[in-house]
């Protein structure tokens, strides 16, 4: 009852501000919806429609066999988590929270790794990150790709550190999954991918004209939902601005507000934002803060997919805190070292050289991607693909190798 009155109240108090400032809240929901528009939807809408078509003819199904055996030796996590995984790291959220919700409420895992496995199946998507920002935003596909690198291995970080804590672990024994039933381990690689595959197209069982359909009616309702966040959290962010007026003034950080609300006008906010010390890579790590964060709209979307189990959501908002402030910390600390990797794979010019007294502007400023653009950005999602797709072969062959290492001793 006393959180019912609550939201009203709220609710009340927000309508009656947008009538006493029309004007501000309309130009606040027309950015939100400029860069939806002009930037979000051309760029994510081809891949999630094309993530739905590998989902339902099984690569979901695929990459949870690749990652299953390094769950349980790494994250203390059953191999179905790699599914949820896999979902989440691929579509975005809120795809590896329903994933994670699904799992707890099957009893698959337990409440303290349904806790750990919806902190890191909880990732932006992975095209926003390469094209939307990298191209659409910084005019440089190869940043979006560092800033993908710092959100990903920041999260990846602080699971192990949980998991090495495994606080309040009840240690399950959880049954085997039909992922693990259909690839045996004596089975070669090969086998247990093409296997998996086959299982999870076998699950769907829609035609291909039935699955391209409802492909594109699910990722435009998807994008839809994007805008509608975008454009409350644009109104809200300039409601509240002066609230955050006297902080923001002393930190300079125009783009907090934006960021608390919502993470892809955050990130839009943070390209733009005029830098006081560090230049453009002070915007790159701000980025992939504010993705790392998610956003109020991202944490009350995964509230309302976990309703209905015992998942807590404090404890999320708490570590996607963590993970906002180690994805900037990272990428700062890894901008060096892997800028003088990346400048031996992309050709002479493409890669931006910062200074401190370098602004975004150099790189011209957010603007829309156009269809002349897309074949030079798929370069750049090709090549982060099959760098993953490596790293999680590279895990699942290493796995076996340290288990019979640990069992030898």
């Amino acid at each position: 009852m006393v959180k019912t009155i609550l939201i009203a109240i709220i609710s009340i108090l927000l309508v009656g501000t947008i009538i006493v400032q029309p004007d501000t809240a309309f130009q606040a929901s027309l950015q939100g919806l400029t860069v939806w528009w002009n930037i979000v939807f051309p760029g994510i809408l081809p891949f999630l429609v094309l993530f739905e078509l590998m989902t339902a003819f099984g690569l979901a199904h695929a990459a949870s066999t690749l990652l299953g055996p390094v769950m349980h030796r790494l994250f203390k996590l059953p191999g179905e988590a790699a599914h949820a995984i896999a979902l989440g790291w691929m579509g975005g959220y809120p795809a590896g929270a329903e994933a994670t919700a699904s799992l707890r409420k099957q009893n698959k895992v337990d409440q303290s790794q349904g806790q750990r496995l919806l902190a890191i199946a909880h990732m932006p998507n992975p095209l926003f990150m390469l094209v939307v920002v990298g191209a659409g935003f910084l005019h440089k596909p190869i940043v979006g790709i560092m800033i993908a690198a710092a959100v990903w291995l920041s999260a990846l970080f602080l699971l192990l550190l949980l998991s090495i804590a495994n606080i309040g672990s009840r240690n399950n024994v959880i049954e085997p999954s039909l992922d693990a039933a259909a690839s045996k381990p004596q089975d070669g690689f090969v086998k247990q991918l093409t296997g998996a595959m086959q299982l999870g197209r076998e699950q769907d069982g829609r035609s291909f004209g039935k699955v391209l359909g409802d492909a594109v009616s699910s990722s435009v309702q998807k994008l839809l939902m994007i805008g509608g966040f975008m454009i409350f959290a644009s109104v809200l962010a300039k409601l509240a601005q002066p609230l955050f007026a006297p902080l923001l003034t002393k930190l300079n950080a125009s783009f907090i507000g934006p960021a608390l609300f919502e993470s892809h006008i955050g990130a839009y906010a943070a390209a733009i934002w005029e830098t006081p010390v560090g230049g453009s890579l002070m915007n790159a790590a701000a980025i992939a803060g504010v993705l790392a964060w998610s956003g109020l709209g991202g944490i009350l979307q995964t509230g309302y997919t976990i309703a209905g189990t015992d998942l807590k959501l404090l404890p999320f908002a708490a570590f996607r805190m963590m993970h906002a402030v180690g994805a900037f910390l990272l990428t700062l600390l890894l901008w060096n070292p892997m800028s003088a990797l990346l400048r031996y794979v992309t050709p002479p010019g493409t890669f931006p050289v910062f200074s401190p007294d370098q602004p975004q502007a150099a790189w011209g400023g957010p603007t829309a991607i156009t269809a002349s653009d897309m074949p030079m950005l798929w370069f750049y999602s090709i090549a982060a693909s099959l760098l993953l797709l490596t790293a999680f072969a590279l895990l699942h062959f290493v796995s076996p190798l340290w288990r019979t290492r640990r069992i030898g001793r």
